[in-house]
């Protein structure tokens, strides 16, 4: 195995070296030299055959694993391919982590757009939404086969442990790509603790728009959710997928929801169609 990477990074660096990719925000700048190149290829598989090196810069997908898929996005960067979180716009509200949320849902042009609805770990938005059609789940909330941490929950009893959503999985990184995931639970949390909240208008859409630290905002439509095929509470209320598991219900994932009261961080069925607010991945 060795062997072979190491020939696939000197073919690589005989074909694309020493050409530099788009940097800006040093974005998969892995090796830290401010360029985007065969050098950080060659980082990221040091890594990976257990060489030495930083391991946070080299999960450039932010999958929580450095493996090939992460020298796949920097060859992708090396051959002229736009990270896809450079295509959206991403607002610093000065949250103590240093999140960055996007300006509008997936699906969305605006911040004021709805956007797509998803089940919670599907990637694509459907006419019909219920157990009947759900991806991971033998139509049944009792019955299913992936994201449980609890036997009566399972397939035949199936647990995989799993609490939060795999990339491939994630409804932000499928549309937006490696530099966008959904957030989790302590991401949506950070969010409503730190901003102020005020239920308001935008080009006549109703949603909450917060106020950040440092004086920067962030709208979030009142979306509503679908359920059968039906749009429920759309001007009312809103609900936001994290990607975090409720480990007490496997049936059930935390989500933001918005309303004219008070928004916080609750829970819903995975089966519910909501939408997508993305948070950045450096």
């Amino acid at each position: 195995m060795k062997k072979i990477l190491q020939f696939i990074v000197i073919l690589l660096g005989m074909l694309i070296f020493p050409a530099v990719a788009y940097a800006q925000d040093i974005y998969a700048d892995v090796n830290g030299d401010h360029e985007v190149n065969i050098a950080d290829v060659n980082a990221i598989i040091n890594v990976i055959l257990g060489g030495s090196g930083n391991n946070a810069p080299a999960d450039v997908n932010g999958d929580h694993e450095v493996n090939i898929a992460d020298v796949n996005v920097v060859i992708n960067i090396i051959l002229g391919c736009t990270p896809p979180s450079q295509e959206h716009e991403w607002v610093d509200l000065g949250l103590p982590s240093g999140t960055l949320w996007a300006t509008c849902n997936v699906g969305a042009n605006t911040p004021e757009e709805y956007g797509d609805y998803f089940a919670w770990g599907e990637t694509a938005p459907k006419n019909y939404y219920d157990w009947s059609t759900y991806k991971w789940c033998k139509g049944s909330y009792n019955t299913l086969t992936k994201y449980c941490t609890e036997s009566d929950y399972g397939y035949n009893g199936f647990t995989d442990g799993k609490k939060e959503l795999d990339a491939s999985d994630d409804a932000a990184t499928a549309n937006w790509g490696s530099g966008a995931r959904m957030p989790s639970s302590e991401q949506i949390q950070e969010l409503r603790d730190n901003c102020s909240w005020q239920w308001t208008q935008r080009n006549g859409v109703y949603g909450q728009q917060g106020t950040g630290l440092n004086g920067s905002t962030i709208f979030l439509p009142a979306t509503g959710y679908f359920w059968y095929g039906l749009l429920y509470h759309a001007g009312m209320d809103g609900s936001y997928w994290s990607r975090t598991l409720r480990p007490s219900n496997s049936d059930l994932a935390y989500n933001l929801l918005v309303t004219s009261g008070h928004g916080h961080q609750y829970y819903n069925f995975r089966d519910y169609g909501h939408t997508v607010r993305a948070v950045r991945v450096f």
